[in-house]
């Protein structure tokens, strides 16, 4: 006889699940997620959650999946903007996502896109900078380097930040410690809107070159 705690719930489904599972990290973190403290999130039993996400591989790449739709939808893209524009776009809203899911940058930053409706929305992009004239492999380098910068930065602007300072002698570190006084470049948005610039202008002007 098949286990009826296996069975699934009325009312439950996978983008319930994975939506339950996003939340749960956001409030536990990352490293406490499992299919059996989720279930009992959601009043059900562990391995009732193989009937919507077959593994916790699955779970993971499902989650990813989600915070990527959450990107799309919020992305405000505009018709026959510069391509440029369209990577700005897609970074600034990735990181305003992550911004308010921050127990979910451990799982993306190390997942790779790996479903159908994830890919979709990378081809989303991909799409209006093909379309703009972006040679497919500068398309795909500037699209992975300007979304790798932005969760690699917003894992470290969000990460565990020490309560207090580190003491630092000004006499043997004198331009750390004026930083530290002063807030010199220790703005993690300029930090983020001037990198992500340099990442767009250095290939556009690839893109501008002989055979570029």
């Amino acid at each position: 006889m098949a286990d009826r705690r296996s069975r699934p719930r009325s009312g439950l489904t996978r983008e319930k699940v994975l939506d339950a599972a996003v939340e749960f990290v956001d409030r536990h973190g990352a490293e406490a997620l499992s299919t059996r403290r989720l279930g009992a999130e959601l009043g059900v039993e562990g391995m009732t959650l193989y009937h919507y996400v077959p593994s916790k591989a699955a779970l993971l790449d499902g989650m990813v999946e989600r915070l990527l739709l959450q990107v799309d939808a919020e992305a405000r893209y505009a018709d026959g903007e510069p391509w440029t524009q369209t990577v700005r776009t897609a970074a600034d809203t990735l990181r305003a996502v992550l911004h308010r899911h921050p127990g979910m940058l451990p799982v993306i930053a190390v997942r790779p896109v790996n479903s159908p409706a994830a890919i979709g929305v990378f081809e989303h992009a991909l799409a209006r900078l093909r379309a703009a004239g972006v040679p497919l492999d500068l398309a795909m380098d500037v699209l992975n380097a300007a979304m790798t910068f932005t969760i690699g930065h917003t894992l470290a602007e969000l990460g565990d930040a020490p309560e207090t300072p580190p003491a630092v002698d000004p006499q043997a570190h004198p331009h750390f410690a004026r930083a530290l006084a002063t807030g010199a470049g220790l703005d993690f948005d300029r930090r983020h809107h001037r990198t992500l610039e340099i990442i767009v202008n250095g290939y556009a002007a690839l893109l501008e070159r002989p055979g570029g």
